[in-house]
């Protein structure tokens, strides 16, 4: 305050200064003064712009979903779901357990139950596997073995089973145990497959069931993702061209890491999971959910499977 005093003072010696001499011209117009105001942290200054209005943010894009889920040995593994690949419209709720017997019903879907079988069945009755109730079967027609000369071996008792359950009205459909290291090799699977046919009927698909080997070392360990696929894709090919339907067996570690499933949409899934309930999202037709079941005419256990139909 002292010093704006001091100033005032000066200025008022300079205008009686000037006054003492010529007439002072007037001076020009002034340009409108600067609105001030009063900042009480830090005296006086120019008042701020206002701030331009910010952008609104942009949206935080959804997490993309994820799956926990065990495999047939207790491991637990976690993966991204895709959502660009069909998802399955079955509710949980509806898959009903009786002893080692599974139904489904909703408005949509109802189920008929199956098994699997190959030569470790060994001979087997199929009139009393009529009489309790199964209406569908799915033969192992052959296999490649796990070994370094991949052998080509038909099941021996392919023939007889396809024979003994069509008798009995059963609908059949086949697999084969694959170990194809390459394209050339699905394909010469799927030939195989054909030529022991002969042109048989089937009441449901050819399979490609394209096995990994837990306890041993196997020609297809360092198959990858990619050529896993590509194997996939030529057996359901050359399956397809010979006029049979085919179809994809699976399991929730291959749907995770080592199918391509947005290149398989077109081909029907036989989905295994021993969990009580399915733990995929994605859809499929057939589920083998149990590998421990008992049918009259079956010495021992055998894999037990629900198809699901549309109403």
């Amino acid at each position: 305050m002292k010093r704006m005093k001091q100033m005032a003072i000066a200025i008022g010696v300079v205008a009686m200064l000037i006054g003492c001499g010529e007439e002072k011209p007037q001076a020009p117009t002034q340009a409108p003064p600067v609105e001030l105001t009063i900042n009480d942290a830090a005296g006086m200054q120019l008042e701020e712009p206002e701030a331009p209005t910010e952008a609104p943010e942009e949206p935080t894009p959804e997490a993309e979903p994820v799956l926990v889920f065990r495999d047939a040995f207790g491991e637990e593994y976690e993966t991204t779901i895709l959502t660009d690949v069909p998802q399955r419209a079955y509710d949980n709720e509806c898959f009903v357990h009786e002893g080692d017997r599974l139904t489904y019903e909703d408005a949509a879907y109802a189920s008929r139950i199956g098994i699997d079988i190959s030569k470790y069945q060994g001979e087997i009755d199929w009139e009393k596997v009529k009489a309790d109730g199964i209406t569908f079967v799915f033969i192992r027609i052959g296999c490649r073995g796990y070994g370094t000369a991949g052998n080509l071996m038909e099941d021996p008792m392919f023939a007889d089973n396809l024979r003994g359950a069509q008798e009995q009205g059963i609908d059949v459909g086949v697999y084969f145990f694959a170990q194809a290291i390459n394209e050339a090799e699905a394909r010469e699977e799927a030939e195989f497959v054909i030529g022991l046919l002969n042109g048989a009927e089937l009441q449901l698909p050819v399979v490609y069931d394209p096995e990994t080997i837990k306890n041993d070392t196997a020609r297809t360990d360092d198959v990858s993702g990619e050529q896993f696929t590509a194997n996939t894709i030529a057996f359901c090919e050359t399956i397809a061209e010979a006029g049979y339907q085919p179809m994809i067996y699976s399991n929730m570690v291959w749907e995770a890491f080592q199918f391509d499933l947005r290149k398989l949409t077109q081909y029907p899934i036989w989905y295994a999971d021993y969990e009580m309930l399915p733990q995929t999202p994605y859809w499929f037709a057939f589920w083998q959910y149990s590998e421990e079941g008992h049918v009259d005419g079956i010495t021992g256990t055998v894999d037990m499977n629900i198809q699901l139909l549309s109403k």
